[in-house]
């Protein structure tokens, strides 16, 4: 259910804010930071339990293992860096530990996509859901909202096994009521259609919709999915809308190679293949500057996707 008020805070900040309030629910929580809490906001909670708080310094593999050594304990460790780190450099860690053993690792990664705006390529993550879905075991959550990114947090607390959690630097408006069903594995259907179906994730969330809105003024009927968990991902939900649609654009803030659209294409080709249109980077790195420029040179926004959706739709009612 979306919400009629706007309230906007940095999706970071919501996750600091959200470990915090937990803490005690949980008591088994632990967290741990590579020396960015600051970044991260993850020293909210050093500062509320700083005898649950660790900081690991700029050793994002130890910490990774540490995590691993922390949750053969009985703890429930939170890791947490930005979301390149924790792919890449620590990688290894992640697979062998983590995913091998199925451990009860929550990874934060945090200034995914190209929300790192200022840092630039060398920063910004285009390639984590790619890595992160690859791995058996691993449970990918990439919220879109305020309210998403809480219930992001305390789904991944209550789930048994390794996740990532995809978080944005950007801030994030409450587009859902604190009633939004979150169950992983399953994604939303914000509104009905049947000319074409979008579906996004993460903040792309948030373009999708206002692409939605453009297209339902100018006639269509569009059918929105908020797919919250990249994996497992909801392929009854997605197959459902490939067939009474019979047309789908994908919409993240990720390399179109290896994220939502190549799942949702997977998803697609056996049962019900219909055109499926992938919004995002194309096969290409970030750049420095202002974040929404960077997003519309990455193809992501509003007149882009109105754009896709509309090829989608012609491209169904033409011999593939």
């Amino acid at each position: 259910m979306t919400v009629a008020q706007c309230e906007i805070k940095p999706m970071r900040q919501v996750f600091g804010e959200t470990l915090v309030a937990l803490a005690d629910e949980f008591p088994d929580m632990v967290v741990l930071d590579a020396d960015c809490a600051s970044s991260t906001q993850t020293r909210q909670f050093a500062t509320a339990y700083p005898e649950r708080f660790f900081n690991m310094g700029i050793a994002e593999a130890n910490m990774v293992a540490a995590a691993a050594g922390l949750s053969a304990t009985g703890l429930i460790p939170v890791a947490s860096t930005f979301a390149f780190l924790l792919s890449l450099r620590a990688g290894d860690q992640v697979r062998s530990l983590l995913a091998y053993n199925s451990l009860n690792v929550k990874l934060a990664g945090g200034y995914a996509g190209l929300s790192d705006f200022a840092d630039g390529a060398s920063h910004q993550s285009i390639m984590d859901l790619a890595v992160m879905t690859a791995l058996p075991n691993m449970t990918v959550l990439v919220p879109s909202d305020i309210t998403e990114t809480r219930l992001a947090t305390r789904a991944m607390l209550e789930h048994k096994g390794p996740v990532y959690l995809r978080l944005s630097r950007a801030e994030v408006e409450k587009r859902f009521d604190e009633d939004h069903p979150f169950v992983i594995g399953q994604g939303v259907q914000i509104q009905d259609g049947s000319d074409v179906t979008l579906i996004a994730c993460g903040v792309a969330s948030g373009i999708a919709q206002q692409a939605a809105d453009e297209l339902v003024a100018q006639g269509l009927r569009v059918r929105l999915i908020d797919m919250h968990t990249i994996k497992p991902l909801d392929v009854e939900l997605v197959q459902r809308a490939a067939e009474q649609t019979g047309a789908i654009v994908t919409v993240e803030e990720h390399n179109i190679i290896g994220g939502l659209g190549a799942a949702v294409a997977s998803a697609v080709c056996h049962t019900h293949p219909v055109p499926v249109i992938r919004v995002g980077l194309e096969d290409r790195f970030g750049e420095s500057g202002p974040y929404a420029d960077i997003l519309a040179r990455a193809g992501l926004s509003r007149e882009q996707v109105v754009t896709a959706a509309q090829r989608a739709i012609a491209m169904k009612h033409t011999d593939r």
